[in-house]
């Protein structure tokens, strides 16, 4: 056969044909023994370090909040009139290296959760409004140049954390008409704490920050309207799951129809996208003309959503148009390996429940690890030492320099007694003592999470995969074992666990390095080098990059592991070997069908999401949305929902694809469609691929 390369040879020759072969291997040994020991050695050490924690950790201690200082809110002496925990700025506590890195934010104890909005302006600020990074107490003046907050939020305690409370949103609709008037207000505070905490983030993520006020009422509205519609937001994800397994089941007879229609309809609604916000931003910049000052931020906020959304949908129709006429023939190759994926799926319906376990799999290591994470920093012994109240004052009581870095214990009759005489004391925690491998014991936890996470995503993989290859191996169709799923499951846990082992701990390395990276970046910010922020980003956009590669690369590996049972790096070099004999083929064919995947759950979200427009914005219904003070609010939620809901079905889908894109592969190599060697692809794959069996 014909490859896409100029010397075959230089990636190995191509499979010969094999008789005897006739799909996965059926009599199979072990794969990647070594690794399957270190897996399992691992994972029983693992097991020890959650028991040596859970037995020498406090659970009552995870509840008490420990400020930047590492001193113990309500139980250290400097702060036993300080029992709740303030974060400076919350919003830095949301990201994905908060739980092994902590939240970057000063934190601080504070006698009580503040219960008003504040937020610093170039007015004068009232100090006794100011929340500082000082130990020192309330009756006491705060020393100059300390760290304070720019801002915080009415908040109530939560496990002894001051945090916005959302519970209590429910409450404003219920409110009885009889209540008194503190309950009313109590639920107006819990409200405008959120309101305010969206807008915060909003500003953030759009780059700037105006006038906190006149945003203020947006972020309520937005919160009004979600509490006020979530059940008809719960009714639109179920029409919208409704519409994906009616999507999938007419890929199934009608694949090309659906593509088609999938990117004219995307090309269409991209179009209409375009017009309307181009219409939109227009009369956002007629109207800035004649604007009242006082909503000039609002305004300006409803401006740039518009010019955003301008520019996002110009610049995808321009992307997709490119796309499809340029690709146009390789669309039409790739429709056909979705319709073989359509008759594996329709032939294994199983498969689309199957993902369920190994998400369990995954809630279960989750918990796991942040288990033993929250139980081991329990564990160990603080290390009290006396100290000055403020280290830049002198001490008022020269005596007392004597008792200077001597270990105390707050709960001492003893240092009671010497922080009584000494004032300008206080019985400060300096560390916890630790296990001397506490540090090491930590890190352990972490590879272990992403380990055997990344475990149980492969472990997910190969599973599929294995599936899908005997589907396609199998003539006639009707020999497909009714258990599929499960022989295929019992395959992989019987004999490739080492191999998945092996696949996900070069996974796991790289995260690992991209994590160091970012602890790393964390530490270098204080000094604002340019040099040094240039070369973290070249850093972690390689290894972000190497670990895309090396997922891929898995990926296939793992279907040649489930088709012919081999160790992981056989399977790895063939399955390489095998795509650069094809590799026009590989990044022409095979990614047009991610692309088109992209495109039918971009389909189904502008679908439900013109059901939605339908019932929240017209009168076509007889729903009433008049409470609303945003229709967009809940149309933009259900369709982004959608989005994820859609693509969580193509997930399958797409792991279906490459399966059986490698089996054709394979097979164009092992096969010539003599009556000797028969082709195992289908009819429609020869006919589109332009080959075909010979018959005597």
């Amino acid at each position: 056969m014909a490859h896409d390369i100029d010397d075959p040879g230089k990636y190995g020759q191509p499979i010969p044909h094999d008789p005897h072969f006739s799909g996965p291997l059926k009599y199979r040994s072990c794969t990647d023994i070594i690794f399957l020991l270190l897996f399992l050695t691992f994972f029983g050490c693992w097991i020890a370090i959650g028991l040596y924690a859970f037995h020498n950790g406090d659970p009552t201690a995870i509840l008490t909040p420990k400020d930047s200082n590492g001193l113990r809110c309500g139980v250290d002496s400097s702060v036993k009139d300080k029992p709740y925990l303030f974060f400076f700025d919350l919003t830095q506590c949301i990201g994905p290296s908060v739980p092994f890195l902590g939240c970057p934010t000063p934190q601080v104890c504070v006698t009580k959760c503040p219960n008003e909005t504040f937020y610093v302006t170039s007015d004068p600020v009232n100090p006794d409004k100011l929340i500082c990074r000082d130990n020192v107490p309330n009756n006491r003046k705060k020393p100059d140049g300390i760290e304070c907050a720019k801002w915080y939020l009415p908040s109530v305690p939560v496990l002894k954390r001051c945090l916005y409370n959302v519970a209590d949103l429910k409450i404003q609709k219920r409110v009885n008409p009889n209540a008194r008037g503190d309950e009313v207000d109590i639920v107006k505070k819990h409200l405008n704490a959120i309101s305010m905490w969206l807008t915060i983030i909003i500003q953030k993520g759009i780059g700037f920050v105006t006038n906190m006020e006149a945003l203020h009422q947006v972020g309520q509205n937005v919160v009004d309207d979600l509490m006020e519609s979530w059940k008809k937001i719960a009714v639109g994800l179920l029409v919208s799951l409704f519409v994906t397994l009616v999507y999938i089941m007419m890929l199934r007879w009608t694949a090309g129809v659906m593509v088609w229609v999938s990117i004219i309809g995307v090309i269409v609604a991209l179009s209409l996208g375009t017009y309307c916000s181009a219409v939109k931003y227009r009369d956002a910049l007629q109207q800035e003309k004649n604007m009242d000052p006082d909503a000039e931020s609002l305004h300006s906020l409803k401006k740039y959503f518009w010019l955003t959304a301008l520019i996002i949908c110009s610049v995808s129709l321009l992307i997709i148009l490119l796309i499809t006429i340029f690709l146009r023939k390789r669309i039409s190759l790739a429709i056909a390996l979705i319709e073989e994926g359509s008759k594996a799926i329709s032939s294994v319906t199983s498969v689309f429940v199957f993902p369920i376990f190994p998400w369990i799999l995954q809630i279960v290591v989750i918990c796991f690890a942040i288990a033993v994470a929250l139980m081991l920093t329990t564990t160990g012994t603080p290390l009290f030492k006396l100290k000055k109240l403020n280290s830049s004052a002198q001490l008022i009581y020269p005596k007392c320099s004597l008792e200077l870095d001597q270990i105390c214990n707050p709960d001492n009759d003893t240092t009671t007694t010497i922080l009584r005489d000494c004032p300008d004391l206080v019985c400060k925690l300096i560390r916890v003592v630790h296990h001397k491998y506490y540090d090491y014991m930590h890190w352990f936890n972490i590879v272990g999470f992403f380990w055997y996470s990344f475990f149980v995503s492969a472990f997910g993989q190969m599973v599929l995969a294995c599936v899908f290859a005997t589907w396609y191996w199998t003539k006639p169709r009707y020999k497909l074992p009714f258990f599929a799923v499960t022989s295929s499951t019992l395959t992989v846990l019987r004999y490739h666990i080492g191999t998945l082992a092996f696949g996900s701990l070069i996974i796991t390395i790289c995260r690992m390095i991209r994590l160091v990276l970012e602890y790393i970046d964390r530490k270098l910010k204080k000094y604002n080098n340019e040099v040094t922020r240039a070369i973290m980003c070249l850093l972690k956009c390689f290894f972000w990059c190497l670990e895309k590669f090396l997922k891929f690369i898995n990926t296939n590996a793992y279907i040649m592991c489930a088709i012919h049972g081999k160790n992981f790096c056989t399977s790895a070099r063939e399955a390489f070997m095998l795509l650069m004999r094809n590799i026009l083929r590989v990044f022409v064919l095979d990614k047009v069908t991610d692309f088109l995947f992209f495109i039918s759950s971009l389909l189904i979200s502008v679908g439900v999401g013109i059901l939605a427009y339908l019932v929240f914005a017209t009168d076509m219904t007889p729903i009433d949305n008049s409470n609303l003070n945003y229709v967009e609010v809940p149309i933009a939620v259900i369709v982004i929902c959608t989005y994820f809901i859609s693509t969580i079905f193509f997930n399958v889908y797409s792991m279906a694809v490459d399966t059986l894109f490698l089996c054709f592969l394979e097979d164009c190599e092992r096969n010539d469609g003599s009556p000797d060697r028969p082709y195992y692809m289908s009819k429609d794959l020869m006919k589109i691929f332009g080959k075909k069996n010979k018959v005597e």
